[in-house]
């Protein structure tokens, strides 16, 4: 993915989330900076990737999450060729059998 999307601003953003030290820090700042909507579809989507980095098929990770079918790919497309945002945070063990799952 082209990183369009960042610049200053986004860069600092990026920065403040990495000063945070706990989860409760980190819980507060997006009480604070994002929406109940948007905090709750992050969350959709990080528990979309490690449904699917257990090597949870589609129509079950739908029935999991309530995720649409839409979403769950762009998740799985992200895990095979995204920035590996989603691998820093699952551990290795996990995301290493995305490609046992197609």
């Amino acid at each position: 993915m082209p990183d369009t999307w960042r610049d200053e601003l986004t860069d600092n953003l990026c920065a403040a989330f990495a000063e945070l030290g706990t989860a409760e820090e980190v819980c507060a700042f997006l009480e604070d900076v994002a929406s109940i909507n948007e905090i709750k579809s992050m969350s959709q989507r990080l528990e979309v990737a490690r449904l699917l980095s257990e090597g949870k098929k589609y129509p079950e990770v739908v029935s999991l999450t309530g995720a649409s079918t839409a979403t769950i790919s762009r998740v799985k497309k992200c895990l095979e060729y995204g920035a590996g945002g989603y691998k820093s945070v699952l551990k290795p063990s996990e995301h290493d059998k995305i490609s046992q799952s197609d």
